[in-house]
């Protein structure tokens, strides 16, 4: 072969020697700052060897898999550090996270807060050394050995499992590790890291196994991106719900109930009023509302195919007459509920609405506040309709997730199309219509759509709908699932306009998800100030001597009456400081009555981010109110 053909991304093309590597290809390109390429969509490093026609496309450091590649050389860079600081460490697994990387370690020193410090400044002086990153490819009999007169026998244990004749293995000055890349060409492009924290770790993640140490990192593609993530942090530590949610008085978590929150009266008024803003647009939308049982025999989850997939995350239980489960989702309940009774074409679609309490063991080193429960409920519902109809309730799912998004301000929506998983139930043919009814729901709504692939449920594919906070993190909470398996093992019927039987279509949706969680992100989102619509304690009434006490509490009964959620502080306090405390409470509005109010029977409202509203009487205040919720819940 003469020449290879290569295609750029866009569009153009060229012929080149074989053999040539791909930075070469790039210098004569004019490509610049790259980390990595991708050839024919393989992620590789820029060292590797061309020797087929292809595409390639080159990855800069700012780019989704260029950040990837270094964090995943500067988790490397650490693992080097700490081996040359700490002789006899021994390097486990190092990936890359959200922002970052770890790597676990064996070692007989125990790292401490202060060796992060030593560790980034060895990282820095390695970084600045310029060492090549060489990429080598080992006989697995060969690699055991190396790494065996290493002491490294984590690493053994890992090649020991694999199946490949060969492995492949990075070098960066004296330093090695088993790793399949692809990497940086050298050290040198790792420019803007911050080494984060210390954490206990258990080798492959068994805690029957040896325990080892672990070292969090953050890595960007230069220091000014570093600087605003670690502000971002920072910003996160203040809008932590875990703090700000005892801080306001919303809810406690104790270890006489883990993974349990206990909900406070303020905490409890959100709760409820976001299961009741919920409860009034099913009656819009169409939605049923039913109670399941909460303990059912686990014949039921047999059926479902639930018992083998879930069983380790159920709470048990061995009664007289057999084994029962507390319940950790609702649908087999309301295929259950489905099949009770026989339904023809004309009944659906049938929407099951269900806010029960559902339960799941997690592990105890991962539960945390109220995002990662054991106990928690879901604004969860399921959709039992014919073919014809999966369209229309596809597009109404949607159309109401909208909506729900825009009252809160979530804006920046992403969304993402999560395909049939290796291991799944149900006929492909389901599988297949299931995926392409969810594509043209997609293709319809106008979302940019990430397809993520084999990341489905296993009973069905699904859509999940993610907002990025203020922060930038991204989380899911609107789902919407096609279930391929449940209703034909659970054996649903309904009568068809020929008067034959088929099996429904069912579909799985949520829009807030657990209510728990949504409560934590929202909470974070909006650093505690809530809307005014949902806010627990709307206003404050504040006094500002003890003579406006009398004319302040018929203020606060006319308010009550009138719907508001009220508290009165007419403590002998000055009144900077009762307004103060109004403000760290995130109190929508303090009222302030004084003796100008009094006289002129007025009140001077003030709100939370300080500005001060005109004098007004009461029924006129309460109508600006009832203004604002309505612009608010998008009805003004």
């Amino acid at each position: 072969m003469d020449s290879l053909h290569v295609t750029f991304a866009d569009g153009r093309a060229v012929d080149v020697r074989p053999g040539i590597r791909v930075v070469e290809l790039a210098a004569s390109a004019g490509a610049k700052n790259l980390v990595a390429a991708k050839i024919d969509g393989q992620l590789v490093d820029l060292n590797r060897v061309l020797d087929k026609d292809c595409t390639v496309e080159w990855v800069a450091p700012e780019s989704k898999d260029g950040l990837e590649v270094l964090r995943h050389s500067t988790a490397h860079l650490m693992a080097q550090a700490v081996q040359s600081l700490f002789p006899g460490t021994q390097v486990t697994i190092g990936p890359t996270i959200d922002d970052g990387f770890y790597y676990d370690f064996k070692s007989d020193h125990v790292f401490t807060p202060e060796d992060l410090e030593s560790i980034e400044k060895r990282m820095q002086e390695l970084a600045k050394a310029n060492l090549k990153v060489t990429r080598e490819e080992l006989p697995r009999a060969e690699a055991i050995e190396l790494f065996g007169k290493m002491g490294e026998a984590y690493k053994v244990e890992i090649i020991e499992g694999i199946a490949a004749d060969t492995v492949s293995l990075y070098r960066q000055g004296d330093w090695v590790d088993l790793c399949r890349g692809p990497h940086v060409p050298s050290t040198s492009a790792i420019k803007a890291f911050k080494l984060t924290s210390i954490a206990g770790a258990y080798w492959r993640g068994d805690s029957r196994n040896p325990q080892l140490q672990r070292i969090y990192g953050t890595g960007w593609a230069n220091k000014k991106d570093l600087e605003d993530y670690l502000k971002r942090i920072e910003e996160a530590k203040l809008r932590d719900h875990r703090r700000l949610g005892p801080a306001l008085d919303l809810f406690s978590l104790h270890p006489i109930a883990p993974g349990s929150p206990f909900f406070h009266p303020k905490g409890t008024i959100i709760y409820n009023i976001l299961i009741q803003y919920m409860r009034d647009l099913y009656q819009r939308y169409g939605y049923s509302e039913v109670v399941t049982p909460l303990i059912y025999k686990t014949d039921l989850w047999k059926t479902s195919g639930h018992y083998e997939a879930f069983h380790d995350d159920m709470f048990l239980m061995n009664v007289h007459d057999g084994e029962y489960g507390v319940k950790p989702m609702n649908c087999p309940g309301h295929c259950y509920l489905f099949g009770s009774r026989k339904y023809s074409y004309r009944d659906l679609p049938i929407r099951f609405a269900d806010f029960s309490r559902l339960h799941r063991f997690e592990p105890s080193g991962v539960l945390s506040g109220l995002t990662r429960v054991r106990s928690f409920a879901q604004d969860d519902a399921h959709i039992y309709c014919t073919p014809e109809q999966l369209d229309g309730e596809l597009e109404q799912f949607v159309a109401m997730t909208k909506e729900v998004y825009k009252v809160f301000g979530f804006d920046r929506i992403e969304v993402t199309l999560q395909t049939r998983p290796e291991k799944f139930l149900g006929r492909i043919e389901f599988w297949d219509a299931a995926e392409a009814g969810l594509r043209r729901c997609l293709e319809r709504s106008g979302f940019t759509v990430e397809v993520l692939p084999g990341e489905g449920a296993f009973y069905g594919p699904k859509i999940g709908f993610d907002f990025r906070d203020v922060l930038e993190r991204s989380w899911t909470l609107a789902t919407v699932q096609i279930d391929c398996a449940m209703p034909e093992r659970f054996g649903l019927k309904y009568v068809t306009s020929d008067g034959s039987e088929a099996v429904p279509m069912m579909l799985h949706r949520a829009v807030l998800g657990s209510i728990e969680r949504f409560i934590a992100i929202l909470l974070e989102h909006c650093a505690g100030a809530f809307p005014l619509w949902l806010a627990p304690v709307q206003l404050r009434v504040l006094t500002v001597t003890d003579d406006h006490k009398e004319y302040a509490g018929k203020v606060v009964e006319q308010l009550k009456a009138d719907g508001w959620r009220v508290e009165f502080d007419g403590r002998n306090e000055k009144l900077g400081f009762k307004i103060r405390e109004a403000q760290l409470a995130k109190v929508p509005y303090a009222v302030v009555i004084g003796e100008k109010e009094v006289a002129a029977a007025t009140v001077a409202p003030r709100r939370r981010g300080g500005e001060n509203v005109a004098p007004l009487p009461v029924l006129e205040f309460a109508n600006n109110l009832r203004a604002e919720v309505a612009q608010e819940m998008g009805q003004a």
